[in-house]
């Protein structure tokens, strides 16, 4: 099967569509990925794609993947650049699919934020009467909401039109979450047969690790983007409430929009038991993982980001690592089902610290065992590439 993939993160930004795309290749299929230019998540082009590079990576190959870039206004820091990097993108990319030439048998559109990516996708799918499948993992135009843009206002209208314009015109959409499911029928009257529940899969590299032998020190881990979604500052607040215990230590690896004000605020609080350590390429993740005696999941609390069940859950797992997280809604009824670690709601500080010190009296055997079986018999990538293969070939 030929496979357009429209996408505005590819590789070598980190995103699990890369991982997806080489083993659709690896099965057979023939994929061409329309991306932007790689500026995630610090907002700023990657060095190896500046000046003469640029038209080096304007069209190139990565494992076996024929990835075709469009033009892009780098995010920036800013609601501004934020703005002109979305439009940007969504109107370059929806250029590029207009000048292939190529016919393919179906188009997925990995869909995150901004939904308006889509249009290059659907508008191929028009004109050449192929099928169009929708990866839903941010949720249009709520994402805004969450993001502080008010219900009632001129600009939230607007973008939920775009955005049921844009899900009523693709054949199938798929949901990274049962709550998103229900989300489509409620807000948008998406038909219910239209919906298909395809839960994240973790990538070959995490594998099971033995659980760590408790020792003198314990070390919390959160791994992932740091944006105001996923509320690092309540793990900097829980932290300040244990910080005269010297057995605990939290480690932050990653980047994003928010660790500005994560960084400031373990400052203004003096922590001495909070370690940040940027952002690392996939390959070297493992490495954190094997030192983490329990992996942190934090959310913020809002009724829209309840329906998530983030993809670090799933990897969190598939490496049988117990999970410290204050969440609400989907995210957490799967980790009580799983029975793989310890829960509080989401930005409840205290709560979490609370479950940082009761982590140190259990025997956490049991929660890693958990963490692995639910991840077998629930998220592991061959009941990914089944479920997506009968997707693409029900059209």
């Amino acid at each position: 099967m030929k496979i357009l993939v429209i996408s505005q993160h590819y590789y070598p930004e980190n995103f699990r569509i890369n991982d997806i795309t080489k083993e659709l290749v690896q099965r057979g299929h023939e994929v061409t990925v329309i991306c932007g230019y790689p500026n995630y998540p610090e907002g700023k082009l990657y060095p190896e794609y500046k000046g003469k590079n640029r038209k080096k990576h304007k069209e190139e190959e990565i494992d076996g993947v024929k990835v075709i870039r469009g033009f892009e206004i780098s995010r920036g820091n800013n609601p501004i650049k934020l703005f002109l990097n979305y439009y940007s993108v969504s109107l370059s990319m929806n250029s590029k699919a207009k000048k292939l030439k190529e016919k393919f048998d179906i188009v997925l559109i990995n869909q995150l934020s901004p939904v308006m990516q889509a249009w290059g996708g659907i508008n191929y799918a028009k004109k050449h009467k192929v099928p169009c499948l929708l990866y839903c993992y941010d949720l249009w135009p709520d994402s805004l909401a969450a993001g502080g843009i008010k219900e009632v206002s001129f600009i939230y209208k607007y973008y939920f039109k775009v955005s049921n314009k844009i899900y009523r015109s693709v054949d199938k959409i798929l949901c990274t979450s049962k709550g998103f499911v229900d989300y489509f029928v409620k807000t948008h009257r998406i038909d219910e047969n239209k919906l298909m529940y395809l839960p994240q899969y973790s990538e070959d590299i995490f594998k099971p690790l033995a659980p760590k032998k408790n020792g003198k020190i314990y070390n919390y881990v959160f791994a992932g983007n740091i944006g105001k979604v996923q509320s690092v500052e309540t793990i900097i607040k829980a932290a300040n409430e244990i910080k005269n215990d010297n057995t605990i230590k939290i480690h932050i690896v990653g980047d994003g929009s928010n660790l500005s004000n994560c960084t400031n605020l373990a400052n203004q609080y003096n922590l001495s038991n909070v370690i940040f350590h940027g952002m690392h390429n996939i390959e070297k993740m493992p490495e954190f993982y094997k030192m983490a005696d329990a992996m942190l999941l934090t959310l913020s609390n809002n009724k829209v980001i309840s329906n998530t069940l983030p993809g670090k859950a799933q990897t969190y797992m598939a490496a049988g690592k117990p999970i410290i997280a204050a969440i609400d809604g989907e995210a957490s009824l799967i980790l009580k089902e799983a029975k793989c670690g310890l829960l509080c709601n989401a930005e409840d500080y205290k709560g979490l610290a609370d479950l940082f010190l009761k982590f140190k009296t259990l025997d956490v055997n049991r929660m890693s065992l958990n963490a692995q079986s639910y991840y077998f018999n629930n998220f592991r990538k061959e009941i990914f590439f089944e479920r997506l293969s009968k997707y693409m070939e029900d059209n």
